[in-house]
């Protein structure tokens, strides 16, 4: 993804008491960044959850409400509400598998229910957007369980298209793409085409998006399901296939190859599992990641090109990294004892990013190494990951049949430009 169209600040967050201080960094966007997650199957609401809680929202309205501001720390926030340290540890320790609460920026929305016999919390809930929450809920004695929800909502299709004049980041924006969407075209496309070089203007592009709502709401969710664009030397093209990734128009692979593995030589000691016991705890929590037996130091390398996102510093995941490799793939490498990258920081397939260690709460050294699809963990040693392989077989005549009725849509519809309105180019709900 290209870190130069999309402008990202930081601040410091404190979870404090009197004695004692954490850090925690927050990523603080001045645009949004969309987290969206596709939902293919039913009901209307996925949840992935940590314990048997409820799936329905709390039927009492909140003992408290606040938006994040920029500035706002996680500390400050429960000691307005007069919500305890240990709570609030307590919530971290429950966020470890989610890791929520370190996405944390300002717009979103944090609601807390507290026990009016004994002042506790009950539970609380993060609103990143409306089709996304993540519920911490007070699990007896045992700390908090979590629930992750997504919302299906309604899913149309949307036409844009539109000519080149100066830049393309800036034609695109005109024509009514976002920078999330346009930083996806320039990382598709990039290999294909000089963005900067190779377009004159008067140059055409057509995007067909599929745009979620909820309610008649839009969330802010989009994905992208065909690019076109033609210059006065070629066509360049890509089209999302069902298996979540991006081709050309002949079905060849447009995504960089992954490795399946950070390290070299070392013994899987711990597999993805959604009902392990925790080895620390007793509880059952999901597992969502593979663990390797390596030893302090142990160099870690990145599985796939990309962009380091997040450098983080966690009581329980330790020092973690996240890359986003682009088109929904990302990847985290929690528990190491040093960090050699820094966020912004391009990386390339089997750069070194870190040395393994055993910081947080750990039984002793190893790499937890996660792959996250569409922001939702995957077992990493068994998931569909891009291998920089065509369609093939039977694949190939379905693939060119949604390429063909793509490139009708694109067809039917003249230069936004000349269009009346960006909302006339909703089509019908997709499937």
């Amino acid at each position: 993804m290209t870190a130069t169209l999309g402008l990202i600040t930081s601040a410091l967050v404190w979870a404090s008491d009197a004695n004692n201080r954490k850090q925690v960094e927050l990523d603080l966007e001045d645009q949004i960044t969309p987290r969206f997650t596709r939902l293919n199957a039913e009901p209307d609401v996925e949840v992935s959850k940590s314990t048997e809680q409820s799936d329905t929202s709390p039927f009492s309205p909140p003992s408290f409400e606040t938006t994040i501001q920029k500035g706002d720390t996680l500390s400050t926030i429960f000691d307005k509400f007069d919500i305890g340290y240990s709570q609030l540890l307590s919530v971290m320790e429950a966020d470890l598998n989610v890791l929520a609460l370190d996405t944390l920026k300002p717009g979103d929305t944090l609601r807390f229910w507290i026990d009016e016999g004994n002042g506790l919390l009950n539970q609380m809930e993060i609103e990143f957007s409306l089709a996304h929450k993540v519920r911490y809920e007070r699990d007896g004695d045992n700390g908090f369980g979590y629930q992750d929800i997504q919302v299906k909502g309604d899913w149309k299709q949307q036409v844009i298209k539109g000519e080149v004049h100066g830049s393309f980041s800036l034609s695109a924006n005109n024509a009514g793409l976002g920078s999330y969407q346009i930083a996806q075209i320039a990382d598709l496309l990039g290999d294909k085409i000089n963005f900067a070089r190779d377009l004159q203007a008067g140059d055409e592009f057509g995007v067909i998006q599929r745009v979620q709502s909820i309610d008649g709401k839009l969330t802010g969710n989009k994905e992208i399901e065909a690019i076109v664009i033609n210059s006065r030397r070629n066509k360049i093209s890509a089209y999302l296939h069902d298996d979540g990734q991006y081709y050309d128009a002949n079905g060849e692979s447009l995504q960089r190859a992954f490795i399946r593995n950070p390290v070299n030589g070392y013994r899987i000691t711990s597999g993805f599992n959604p009902n392990r016991k925790h080895p620390v705890t007793g509880k059952v929590t999901p597992h969502n990641g593979t663990d390797f037996g390596t030893p302090n130091g142990t160099p870690i390398n990145s599985t796939g090109d990309g962009t380091v996102v997040m450098v983080r510093d966690h009581p329980y995941a330790g020092k973690y990294i996240v890359i986003d490799h682009g088109s929904n793939y990302k990847t985290r490498y929690l528990h190491l004892s040093r960090i050699l990258v820094r966020t912004g920081q391009k990386v390339s397939r089997g750069q070194r990013i870190g040395l393994s260690g055993q910081t947080g709460r750990v039984t002793g050294p190893h790499l937890h190494f996660e792959l996250l699809v569409n922001n939702r963990p995957v077992n990493a040693m068994r998931a569909n990951i891009p291998m920089a392989d065509g369609i093939e077989g039977d694949q190939i005549k379905q693939f060119i049949a949604k390429r063909n009725e793509l490139d009708i849509m694109l067809k039917q519809l003249p230069t936004l430009a000349q269009s009346e309105g960006k909302e006339d180019n909703l089509a019908s709900p997709s499937s």
